[in-house]
């Protein structure tokens, strides 16, 4: 029978100790640190909570963060200020103990909706009826943040500048219905701390809803205030 040299046992007990020190060294080093699944899971679940209230179908799609964090017991999830919701974003994460750290991973929201769209070319100034629009389906994540989906709520605003047909149709090309006409009767509400004074005048310009607009009074003096429905002015003091 054989018998294996000191030397060569020696050996073999060193190897392995040393693969067993670096199996203890890797488990360890893994434990340590923030496991991407559980970042990516954390931030989806901010992005569902804040598109809860949106139309049409949600989708989201978060990207691991590029390097390793150091493990964290409190996650919190946010956005940038003045960032969107939906489209191509960056939703920011940040451990709260025991080491505080902050990444932003990227993401995608899309949400398949409708929104409106003109039928036809609409002159600068053209007042909208049902028959100037029509729906499409897309993700509104692509489009201007402003896009019209609520198409009744803008039945009789005003074209800014020419529309093509076919364009999405933004609030920001658009202005309210009318208020106040020029030349029209308008009644003038006057008022200040204790007191409340209405009387008569003419509108020197057209305005809509929250515009100033300057006012002609009977006795030929003229002030300025802010339009309101009903050919009436509002002139605080």
């Amino acid at each position: 029978m054989a018998v294996k040299p000191p030397q060569a046992g020696r050996r073999a007990q060193r190897i392995w100790l040393a693969a067993a020190c670096l199996c203890v060294s890797a488990v360890t080093h893994a434990a340590d640190q923030q496991d991407p699944a559980a970042l990516q899971s954390h931030a989806e679940r901010f992005l569902q909570t804040q598109t809860g209230g949106l139309p049409g179908t949600v989708s989201i799609q978060v990207k691991p963060p590029r390097s390793a964090l150091p493990a964290c017991a409190a996650l919190d999830a946010f956005q940038p200020a003045g960032s969107r919701s939906i489209g191509k974003i960056s939703v920011g994460v940040r451990c709260l103990a025991p080491t505080p750290w902050t990444v932003y991973l990227p993401a995608q929201v899309r949400v398949i909706g409708t929104y409106a769209v003109t039928r036809q070319p609409l002159p600068a100034n053209h007042v909208l009826t049902a028959a100037d629009i029509t729906l499409r389906e897309g993700d509104l994540g692509s489009l201007p943040a402003d896009v019209v989906t609520d198409t009744d709520a803008m039945l009789g605003y005003r074209a800014v500048s020419g529309l093509a047909a076919g364009a999405p149709l933004r609030s920001a090309l658009l202005r309210p219905p009318l208020a106040v006409q020029q030349g029209q009767t308008t009644r003038l509400v006057m008022s200040g701390p204790g007191f409340s004074v209405q009387s008569e005048g003419q509108a020197l310009a057209n305005a809509s809803r929250g515009d100033r607009v300057r006012v002609k009074t009977r006795s030929g003096q003229v002030i300025s205030g802010v339009a309101h429905d009903g050919q009436q002015v509002i002139v605080a003091f």
